[in-house]
């Protein structure tokens, strides 16, 4: 999230689309509410009339694995319209770069494309640059290479009725949403996007988010209050697990995970280009820092400059290998793996294909399941028409304590690490993953010290000094996330001692004085105390909801990010009643003089671009720190599958072609051979779109849910849901047993026959649509007849972050 949970209510206009908030993030909706007693207009977007469409001032359908299409169309009114913010789109984004020659578009591919390898040559999407190396611009946004009009000649197809034929979405609706969420691209006015799994779970996710994320950047809705793109995250700390590299590609902070392509420290540090244009802060020039004291974190003493600070010592992946969900279960299946720790997961029910994943673990020699209680991964071996005596893989159970059982911190959505205490003990024999862990870590440094090994120095090197008599101490590892001084040193006027902790990520070295394992993190534990656990209500001077003492917010307390957008080139907000930050240094004679930022921390301490006498400043800096450039990317040439997004259906679609373009689905989406016989496009066999989706009275798979027998009473059963239309042509009754199939697996469910999902027109014809909740499988209720969704989803996902595309396949109904 670029914003918070709080900052909702300051909005105008909320569209929820690719998530249903008012079920799934309650504690989110009350600030929609909030924002709605305000005058603000709730948009839901949704296949289903949902609970937060019966909240919604709007609510409009749209066809699974179509939004690029709808959000496509929202592009091109604001672009014919000009309502978009002209100079927050001239000065902040990249509209005004000019792309080089090479690049072009055609037939639903952009160029570079090559088929065999399924992948784009993405220089040629590279821009033009002057003498000096920067890229050449055109503030005007005229030229004809310009990003703004490539982007322009991009969506001038994503005509109305056209988009309206693609996602079933009547023209009507189409209109009214776009004129009501377009109509915030004026000064004062903000307007936000809650998005969750409806929108990465597709073979065009991470397009997906980056279209919405164009919109709000031609409305000038980032770095503002009651804007920005913000995720709404599945569990209370899914945020902070990936901000600690829950995810294969990146360490802590965002860091990429050393790979054979830098196999020395330098090659590592010098992989990424740096900025010539003066006014980019080339942030990642402080990447050695970050780097340096995460290795010190891990290896402290050992780790030394002649040693490249321990960098020899890290496993590093293989160039051009994936090591993703979908890519390690491939693997898996094909019996590449001995064993395997499922800690905290379920994906006998939780994964895509998830009848592939269940044959994945009999190939295995051992497994390790690591949970709370016992589920359908760590007991696949006997679950219904599998024959234990026919399985050879060795299962272990280590009962883990539950999350109020257990002292330390979350991070929550809007990047709020919040501080939670230990209640009630651990039952019987479960235990805080952190002993785990540590037990299980020390005990294999002991056999590898005892024992040696083909690679033993990245185990037997580790600093893993996190015990206070005898247990786990998360005080102690939040100090080292935040960092230490290691030898005395003085900066910036000041000296720290040894062993002091680090203020912020301003004072990291590339010298080995000090550690951070996280540098994200640098703040969140001083000398001054654990400021995760702190709990002042007690606003910032803007008054909107910032709450600067209360708990703490990567990056420094930040709790808007790029909020320097929210103002303009001389630092005045655009919206100067709900301000997030405001620059009142002193000004004398159309000059600024002296520096200061009130309100949120800025983003970046510097100057304004200009003056108050609109004269430009060669001290400041572009406000979109984190970019190379230092501007927001509208076109962005870093992706697998295009630097502008583009419609194409899901890998499992109801429809013979793409009426976008002759493109049929996303060139670069990465499929498998285990599965290519498991797809079925526009099959007959498999005539109804199907999605996903959770309910408030389960959890998840389940596992903490499905064994409560007050929450099985009030949703006893998997069900699918279905139109009137749809019940009527195939003879279903409300309350039916069915037959839910695929072409990778089938289920029974309870029909539930309903107005809250209606057929599609597409393009002439009806299609019918179908959702499923995933929280089931065969352990509970112990009748065995209940089972998991992902039985019948397809693993085939995004080629940017490998996430399966579950919200979008084909499948039939059929009474049982």
């Amino acid at each position: 999230m670029t914003n918070h949970w709080i900052d909702i209510k300051n909005s105008d206009c909320i569209l929820v689309m690719g998530s249903n908030a008012a079920e799934n993030h309650p504690i989110s909706f009350k600030y929609v509410n909030e924002a709605m007693a305000h005058g603000a207009t709730l948009i839901s977007v949704d296949p289903r009339f949902t609970r937060t469409s019966a909240r919604a001032d709007i609510y409009a359908p749209l066809r699974s694995g179509t939004d690029i299409a709808f959000l496509g169309g929202m592009i091109k009114y604001i672009l014919d319209n000009d309502l978009y913010h002209a100079e927050y789109v001239a000065d902040y984004t990249n509209a005004s770069f000019i792309v080089g020659k090479a690049y072009k578009f055609k037939n639903g591919l952009f160029a570079g494309y090559d088929a065999k390898k399924r992948k784009y040559d993405k220089s040629r999407w590279a821009f033009a640059k002057d003498g000096t190396g920067v890229p050449q611009m055109d503030r005007s946004l005229k030229h004809k290479r310009s990003v703004f009009q490539l982007m322009k000649k991009h969506y001038r197809r994503y005509n109305i009725k056209l988009v309206s034929q693609i996602t079933g979405t009547p023209e009507a609706d189409l209109r009214k949403i776009y004129k009501t969420y377009a109509a915030t691209g004026k000064r004062g006015k903000a307007a936000t996007i809650m998005y969750a799994m409806g929108w990465t779970q597709h073979t065009t996710g991470v397009q997906n988010i980056r279209a919405m994320a164009i919109i709000q950047l031609l409305l000038g809705n980032m770095g503002v209050a009651g804007g920005g793109v913000n995720a709404l995250r599945g569990e209370s700390n899914v945020q902070g697990s990936t901000d600690h590299c829950l995810l294969w590609h990146i360490w802590p902070g965002y860091l990429a995970t050393p790979s054979t392509k830098w196999p020395k420290l330098q090659d590592y540090l010098k992989r990424r280009p740096q900025s010539k244009d003066p006014l980019s802060a080339n942030w990642w020039q402080n990447e050695p820092k970050y780097m340096v004291s995460i290795l010190k974190s891990l290896f402290g003493d050992n780790a030394s400059a002649a040693n490249d600070f321990g960098y020899d010592w890290v496993p590093k992946v293989d160039a051009g290998t994936h090591y993703s969900w979908l890519d390690l279960f491939d693997e898996m299946y094909k019996g590449t793996f001995k064993g395997f720790f499922a800690w905290g997961q379920n994906p006998a029910c939780s994964g895509a294909n998830a009848g592939k994943n269940r044959k994945a673990f009999e190939k295995l020699d051992w497994m390790v399941n690591v949970n709370l209680f016992g589920n359908e991964t760590g007991s696949f071996w006997k679950a219904p028409g599998v024959d234990p005596a026919k399985i050879k893989t060795e299962v272990f159970m280590l009962p883990a304590a539950v999350s109020v059982e257990k002292e330390g911190s979350i991070t929550n959505s809007g990047r709020w690490m919040q501080w939670r205490y230990q209640g009630p003990k651990p039952m019987g024999d479960s235990r805080p993953d952190g002993d785990i862990i540590m037990e299980l870590g020390h005990k294999i440094i002991e056999l590898y010290k005892k024992e040696g090994g083909t690679f033993t120095q990245p185990l037997t090197n580790l600093k893993w000094d996190y015990l206070t008599a005898g247990q786990y101490d998360p005080h102690k590892v939040a100090k080292q996330i935040n960092g230490y001084f290691l030898k005395d040193v003085t900066l910036k006027g000041k000296t720290y001692r040894k062993g002091s902790l680090v203020p912020s990520f301003a004072f990291l070295q590339a010298d080995g004085s000090t550690s951070s394992g996280n540098w994200l993190y640098c703040n969140s534990y001083t000398e001054k105390g654990n400021m995760a656990a702190r709990r002042s209500h007690k606003d910032a001077v803007n008054g909107i909801g910032l709450y600067p003492q209360f708990a703490w917010c990567w990056p420094v307390n930040r709790r808007i990010i790029y909020n320097r957008a929210s103002v303009d080139v001389t630092g005045q907000p655009w919206d100067h009643k709900d301000w997030v930050i405001r620059f009142v240094g002193e000004a004398k004679a159309g000059k600024y003089v002296s520096k200061k930022w009130i309100g949120d921390v800025p983003d970046g301490g510097w100057y304004p671009l200009r003056n108050p006498d609109g004269s430009a400043r060669a001290d400041a800096k572009h406000p979109f720190i984190m970019r190379p450039h230092g501007h927001a990317q509208i076109f962005g040439p870093g992706r697998a599958d295009g630097p502008l997004p583009e419609h194409y259906e899901p890998l499992e679609c109801p429809v013979e072609r793409n009426f976008m373009n002759p493109q049929y689905i996303n060139p670069t989406a990465p499929v498998y051979k285990a599965d290519t016989d498991a797809f079925a496009t526009c099959d007959p066999r498999f005539p109804y779109v199907a999605t996903t989706y959770r309910v408030v009275e389960h959890w998840q798979t389940g596992v903490m849910t499905r064994p409560q027998s007050w929450l099985m009473e009030a949703q006893p059963q998997v069900f699918v849901e279905m139109s009137e239309q749809l019940a009527k042509l195939r003879g279903i009754k409300n309350g039916q047993r069915v037959k839910v199939s695929s072409a990778r697996g089938a289920l029974e469910a309870t029909a539930i026959v309903t107005k809250r999902l209606q057929p599609f027109r597409i393009s002439g014809t009806t299609v019918h649509q179908v959702g499923i909740p995933w929280h089931f499988g065969w352990r509970w209720p112990q009748s065995g007849a209940e089972e998991s969704a992902n039985l019948l989803t397809p693993a085939v996902g995004d080629p940017n972050t490998r996430i399966p595309e579950t919200k979008a396949f084909m499948v039939n109904v059929t009474r049982t």
